[in-house]
């Protein structure tokens, strides 16, 4: 079976970001091959961009052990499953006046670039559901993460009367039939944290029936210390708490708890188009991390400095041997 993606890389891509490309794919590749895990963290609005159809791919092959990403992210791929013919696209958005933008709101096109999400089809399909997975949950006295509550939405089956794409296309259907592990660092500021909010201020909800932020750090460093025994890595699109928010947990075992056998990752990737020179984390040289205790001097550490939405679907494609 041929392979034409993964040979067209290999052939052209061979200086500058297009050769960073490669080999953060194939350092990937390699801690694939010597056992290690991966974590792949989500940022910006890559679910809108439909990043599913490849990475549901990636999931399904287990390329990838555990997930940080941010509230839109685990929202944003339901929402595009129930709605995709309800989104509008906006290829002259750069020339979209106030009015537009406001013409855009009276009509539920909630704008994301180039890309509008229909609020009434997206959002309020997936609200009617969900609040009674939370009511339900909270009547039993039972506590869950913002993605397992997502999980039981999409494995109950009551969204499938409003599939609009084919299942595989969503990454996360693929992740919850494997029940792989998420971190949702920040979910309150999502559209479903949101809401969740305005029924606790209502008195119809607790806060405390969606688990916290403090609760996804003390799992993710108990998954980390289960898992590092070959080593994981870390994957990241993007910049922003997706990735600050995972990257930390090597730093916090390592000194606050004094475990000092904890290992660094194995593996460090971002894909950014953020800048080194303003100051940013998320801008910040693979190298800066060794300072703050979360890479080795020897681990291997890949930047490209391009569009995440051009990058990380011809990396999985490469991995995936397309």
């Amino acid at each position: 079976m041929g392979k034409p993606i993964t040979d067209f890389i290999e052939n052209y891509f061979l200086h500058f970001n297009s050769a960073a490309l490669v080999d953060a794919a194939k350092g990937y590749e390699a801690q694939l091959n010597q056992g290690s895990k991966m974590l792949v963290s989500l940022a910006g609005a890559m679910s809108t961009a439909e990043i599913g159809k490849i990475f549901g791919e990636m999931i399904r092959q287990d390329k990838v052990h555990i997930i940080s990403c941010t509230g839109a992210n685990l929202e944003e791929d339901l929402m595009n499953l129930v709605a995709h013919s309800h989104y509008k696209r906006v290829p002259n958005y750069r020339d979209l006046t106030p009015q537009d933008e406001w013409d855009l709101l009276e009509k539920g096109l909630n704008r994301v670039t180039d890309t509008c999400i229909p609020e009434e089809e997206a959002f309020r399909r997936l609200q009617e559901h969900i609040v009674k997975i939370w009511k339900d949950a909270e009547a039993k006295g039972e506590r869950y993460f913002p993605h397992e509550y997502m999980y039981k939405l999409l494995l109950s089956g009551v969204l499938e009367q409003y599939y609009e794409i084919p299942i595989e296309n969503s990454w996360m259907y693929a992740a919850a039939k494997a029940n792989l592990p998420i971190v949702v660092p920040g979910w309150e500021d999502s559209t479903m944290g949101n809401i969740f909010a305005s029924y606790v201020l209502k008195g119809e909800l607790k806060a405390s029936t969606v688990k916290s932020g403090i609760e996804y750090m003390t799992f993710l460093a108990d998954w980390y210390t289960d898992n590092s025994d070959k080593g994981i890595g870390f994957f990241q699109i993007g910049g922003g708490i997706a990735g600050d928010f995972p990257i930390c947990v090597v730093p916090m075992l390592y000194q606050d708890m004094e475990r000092t056998d904890t290992p660094f990752w194995s593996y460090f990737c971002q894909i950014s188009d953020s800048t080194t020179s303003y100051g940013s984390y998320s801008g910040a040289v693979p190298n800066e991390k060794i300072t703050w205790g979360k890479l080795d001097q020897d681990t291997p550490k890949f930047i490209v400095e391009s569009d995440a939405t051009i990058v990380a679907p011809l990396i999985f494609a490469y991995l995936l041997e397309m």
